[in-house]
């Protein structure tokens, strides 16, 4: 006999969870399918949270290297093990997918452990087990993307995944792509002493990023010890008895390069993950690049069935889903719910980290907008200058006629807490005066914040 739901996710990463959450606080009755032995999804299990943990000790490990002996603190020389920092990661990964499963029960969500297969509008096969519901939401999120002609195997040519699970510190890394993941990932075996490249098909890392903010940011982390191959694409990698001989072209035609690794990681993006889930079948329209087309309320073209996070367009990132999901639940419940989709900030998680919302200058200028531009270096702030974390800067892009908030990037330390506090103020429609007007805990890095404000008018107080 069938089972019978309000609503049926498949899929319990950031976008799932939280829509079957919502939904569930809403009063629906809901099921989530999930054909992992964990709740949460990439994220959780092999994505946001334990590349995190590994740059939050990475970090910590550099700071005592470097920055301790300045401080006056004798630690002597750190050493790190492998196996104990894998097993900080996991137990990180472990509370927050428990942290999920008791979520759902508290929730009175079931958990319907398999793969999930849509057979028709309100039918969800899982094994032998027939569903029944009013609605679906596809929610099963992206996956690597891989080059052509490059096996990987997880141990010496890895995807994220694998870069999180090393057993040693790899003397050379190559990191195929100069985007968040690459350099993130490269970040932290860098920081344990990993010599690090970075091949990039574009001429510059982080693309769609501001242009100031790249630059800058290039070269702190050539400073660190980052070598970059730009402009260039890897064609082979082949497995020798002293490691990885892998085959470097210039992306626009020349002479090929040959460069010798120890571990390959390749991050050159995400692909949704569409497959084995039914869609072609039932009729559910996919775009070129494999996306589940929705309309502005995340419905497909069969009624009944929607789709959130990574699977639709999108910058893939796990709060653009989760908010996405509630959103989607708030509307099945009959509540009104909305994605305000030039308000969603983008982190990447390096030291110093890098922030923005809103639009770079580069997309501005494109678009013919006028625009006043503020910006405060964290070398004329108080608290950066005591705390020995002056790299950096903050960016204010203001319109020039109404003076509201049009953009705002920031390359420095917690630059990915400060970002929230002006994602709050573009929300409500704040301009720069706003910002420079509010009164800021001193010191702080934050102060930061204001003054750049401050200077949109050309008026910031510490320059």
């Amino acid at each position: 006999m069938a089972d019978a739901f309000d609503l049926v996710v498949i899929g319990s990463g950031p976008a799932g969870y939280e829509c079957a959450i919502k939904a569930a606080q809403l009063g629906l009755k809901v099921a989530c399918v999930e054909k992992r032995e964990t709740l949460g999804g990439t994220c959780l299990n092999v994505g946001c949270i334990p590349s995190k943990a590994l740059l939050h000790a990475s970090e910590l490990f550099a700071e005592a290297q470097h920055a301790f002996p300045g401080m006056g603190i004798e630690v002597g020389t750190p050493k790190i093990d492998v196996k104990k920092l894998i097993a900080f990661k996991d137990e990180a990964v472990d509370g927050n997918t428990k942290g999920i499963e008791f979520l759902f029960k508290k929730n009175k969500i079931e958990w319907v452990k398999g793969e999930g297969v849509i057979k028709a509008p309100g039918q969800v096969q899982v094994g032998d087990r027939l569903i029944e519901t009013k609605n679906i939401v596809i929610a099963t999120g992206s996956d690597v993307a891989r080059l052509p002609g490059i096996e990987i195997d997880e141990k010496t040519i890895v995807s994220s995944t694998g870069a999180l699970t090393l057993d040693k510190v790899p003397e050379r890394l190559l990191v195929v792509g100069g985007g968040v993941i690459g350099l993130e990932l490269g970040s932290v075996w860098g920081r344990l002493g990993a010599q690090v490249t970075v091949v990039e098909f574009l001429d510059a890392i982080l693309p769609g990023m501001d242009g100031e903010v790249v630059k800058n940011f290039t070269r702190i982390l050539k400073k660190q010890g980052f070598d970059f191959k730009l402009g260039s694409k890897v064609t082979k990698v082949e497995k020798t008895k002293a490691g990885l001989s892998v085959t470097v072209e210039p992306a626009a035609g020349g002479e090929a390069q040959v460069l010798e690794a120890d571990v390959v990681l390749v991050a050159i993006g995400r692909v949704a993950y569409t497959g084995n889930l039914g869609l072609e079948a039932v009729g559910v329209k996919t775009d070129k690049r494999g996306r589940v087309e929705v309309d502005a309320t995340f419905k497909t073209n069969i009624d009944g069935i929607y789709a959130v996070g990574d699977v639709i367009a999108g910058p893939m990132l796990a709060h653009k889903g989760m908010e996405e999901g509630v959103a989607l639940a708030e509307r099945l419940a009959g509540h009104y719910g909305h994605v305000n989709y030039d308000v969603i900030p983008a982190v990447v998680y390096t030291g110093p980290e890098v922030a923005s919302v809103g639009k770079s200058e580069e997309q501005l200028k494109a678009e013919g907008v006028e625009y006043n531009a503020g910006k405060f270096p964290f070398t004329a702030n108080g608290r950066a200058k005591a705390n020995k974390t002056t790299e950096g800067f903050v960016k204010i892009l203001a319109d020039k006629k109404t003076d509201r908030i049009l953009g705002v990037h920031i390359i420095g330390a917690n630059a990915g807490e400060m970002i929230q506090e002006v994602v709050v103020a573009m929300e409500f429609a704040g301009s720069s005066e706003d910002i420079a007007r509010m009164c800021f805990a001193h010191p702080t890095l934050s102060e930061a914040v204001k003054e750049a404000a401050l200077a949109v008018t050309g008026l910031p107080i510490h320059m």
